[in-house]
């Protein structure tokens, strides 16, 4: 089946829902500590970025890979995205406002490890 850039109906709902899910879980969750965010918590967080950075980081397309990266690097650029100081950005900037900093820290040491 060749792939069209009109996206179906189906799969438009699909990817809003993804898009907005860090926004939604900013506003039903409390922020957890670093310490206390669980490999469960943290790669629930993770997975939405998979709709865009591939599964489990590695980004299958242009795209930048997360997995592996240095920890500080991507730290530095989230808080870039959120800070909306990343002149770079696409999306970023808004998706990361639905993170709270205790996520976004969890989110760069998940990445910077390589996958097992």
């Amino acid at each position: 089946m060749p792939l069209s850039p009109v996206l179906s109906p189906r799969a438009a709902l699909w990817l809003s829902a993804a898009l907005l899910a860090p926004a939604a879980m900013a506003q039903t969750a409390a922020p957890a500590p670093v310490a206390a965010t669980t490999v469960q918590d943290i790669s629930l967080i993770a997975g939405t970025c998979a709709n865009c950075h591939g599964p489990d980081g590695r980004s299958p397309a242009s795209i930048p890979s997360l997995r592996g990266v240095n920890e500080r690097h991507l730290l530095a650029r989230m808080q870039a995205f959120k800070a909306g100081t990343a002149t770079d950005a696409t999306v970023m900037n808004r998706l990361m406002k639905g993170y709270d900093d205790a996520q976004i820290q969890a989110l760069a040491a998940w990445f910077s490890k390589e996958a097992h």
